[in-house]
């Protein structure tokens, strides 16, 4: 496997760093964090460069908070000026690692994503029923993926690619922020840092390549910590989670939720947001519930003067836009119904 060296001067490039500001941007310009470091934006950007260039760069502490949809999560939050350095490694280093990538897994890469992810399952259900007839599905969860990411394993994998020792030691100061590089155990991902959502699916890129050179499975798609086996053979599937199981212990110290099952796919693959047939798929009725209950508060909040229309429509248009992926309509007109707005206003985006 070709190791790339050289990667460290285009990282603290001044325009690769103007690039990174940008993204880094995206949807916040207005944010303080995002207007205070604006203001003065290229002694910012030189005193980014020159702390990368000296080796000084060192990661501040992340800023927290939960959420509790659709499930509990704490989510970490760089600082502005860091985030910026996040993107400015992954402009360098996103084509490296997604050329790794085998070709059914679908989180964060360009022209991949949950609908890719729905239609090579839909496209797969149809081939293997075609093919077999009865098919079986084993559907995989990984438990607490991101904070069970071990740190030296995780470095380990990306040293299997990346040569370039200043290059490896971002890495380290990124990845170990909050961590003990003195602790064979030193775990935990955090969830909202651009460079962790990579790590995570290069992590993880270990189980895919078990999966489709060793166990030979043809039909899988993973997008994260979620993935999919069918097979005709309910027994083959049993043997397959045993060994799956091992192989994450073993090798990248994690484990299989219990809610991980293998079920036959007569009764729908509850995956990615969907539920997907072969013939059709149907939203999620947890997706139904929680869009009813977001509408009824974004009405309220409308109706109370602390929201505009534009919000309202923007988180509307939003849904409609995952909604058309499913056969869904008259999910969807029950959802719509709690909005107290007129369809005239949410065409038209004016009160």
């Amino acid at each position: 496997m070709r190791r790339h060296n050289d990667l460290y001067s285009r990282i603290h490039d001044f325009e690769n760093l103007l690039l990174a500001f940008r993204k880094a941007s995206r949807g916040r310009r207005f944010s303080s964090e995002v207007l205070n470091f604006g203001k003065n934006l290229e002694e910012n950007l030189i005193s980014i460069q020159d702390e990368l260039i000296t080796g000084t760069y060192e990661p501040r502490p992340y800023r927290t908070f939960t959420i509790y949809e659709p499930k509990e999560r704490i989510i970490h939050v760089a600082p502005f000026r860091d985030r910026v350095i996040h993107h400015a490694v992954m402009n360098i280093i996103e084509p490296i690692w997604d050329s790794l990538f085998i070709y059914d897994t679908y989180a964060c890469r360009k022209g991949k994503g949950t609908h890719s992810g729905v239609n090579r399952t839909t496209e797969f259900l149809r081939a293997a029923k075609e093919k077999w007839g009865k098919v079986y599905c084993f559907q995989g969860d990984i438990s607490k993926c991101f904070p069970s990411i071990n740190h030296h394993i995780l470095m380990r994998i990306i040293e299997q690619k990346i040569k370039c020792r200043q290059t490896l030691r971002l890495f380290e100061k990124i990845i170990f922020n909050g961590g003990d590089r003195s602790d064979p155990d030193s775990h935990n991902l955090p969830i909202g840092n651009l460079v962790s959502q990579w790590a995570a699916n290069l992590y993880l890129s270990e189980l895919d390549y078990f999966v489709k050179h060793s166990l030979k499975v043809k039909y899988y798609v993973r997008y994260m910590d979620d993935f999919i086996l069918l097979s005709s053979d309910k027994k083959q599937l049993h043997t397959w989670r045993l060994e799956v199981e091992q192989f994450l212990w073993d090798n990248l110290r994690m484990k299989l939720n219990p809610k991980s099952d293998i079920y036959p796919v007569n009764q729908g693959v509850d995956f990615l947001g969907y539920r997907i047939w072969s013939s059709h798929r149907l939203l999620r009725k947890s997706s139904l519930f929680r869009a009813t209950r977001r509408f009824k508060a974004l009405s309220k909040l409308y109706a109370q003067g602390r929201v505009s229309l534009q919000h309202v429509r923007a988180s509307v248009m939003s849904w409609l836009g995952h909604c058309r992926h499913a056969n869904a309509g008259a999910g969807v007109e029950r959802c719509l119904r709690v909005l107290s707005l007129s369809r005239n206003q949410m065409k038209e985006g004016k009160a």
